[in-house]
């Protein structure tokens, strides 16, 4: 019997560590999959409280992203940075649901709209979980408190490194119908 004790503390052991080991710290507040790990499990009901107007400061300037409610499975968003009155850049992005998991993809725009990334190339953000009141997706982490919202990201350097960018948001209250 004490045997058996022992086998299965070493094996409750062995899960607490395997799943310790499901996700590595990016940043501070950000995870990545470890290499062959699965996504996390989620829907797009998950992040149905994203939808509507935010706007906030981060990089600098004036941050605003605006999300529709989710509907067949996906929801869409628009991102963009403004400094000094200028629109620095955009982000289009869609977070869909893909294999019982998340996903954010993203792609990037000059204020002319060029495009940053190749035509067939986007930016993509996997779940990695949902824990302690906030969603984890690679690199991008989603702190929901009521009409305030905080993302951090992971944002690589040019010299290799890669530094947290906190945004802090607000609701936008939409205005009263006339």
């Amino acid at each position: 019997m004490k045997s058996r004790i022992v086998l299965l503390g070493v094996i409750v052991l062995s899960l607490h560590a395997a799943a310790a080991k499901a996700q590595e710290p990016q940043t501070e507040n950000t995870l990545r999959l470890s290499e062959g790990q699965k996504p996390a499990t989620g829907t797009v009901a998950d992040m149905a409280w994203l939808a509507g107007h935010w706007k906030g400061e981060a990089l600098g300037g004036k941050t605003e992203e605006i999300w529709t409610a989710p509907d067949h499975g996906t929801m869409l968003g628009m991102y963009r940075l403004v400094k000094d009155g200028v629109p620095i850049f955009y982000e289009l992005l869609t977070l869909g649901e893909e294999k019982g998991s998340l996903v954010i993809r993203l792609k990037h725009f000059n204020r002319d709209m060029t495009g940053w990334e190749e035509k067939n190339e986007v930016v993509e953000f996997r779940l990695a979980a949902k824990r302690d009141g906030k969603i984890y997706f690679e690199g991008v982490t989603f702190q929901p408190e009521g009409d305030t919202l905080t993302i951090f990201l992971a944002s690589g350097q040019r010299d290799g490194t890669v530094r947290e960018e906190v945004f802090r948001y607000r609701r936008v209250k939409p205005a009263a119908a006339e």
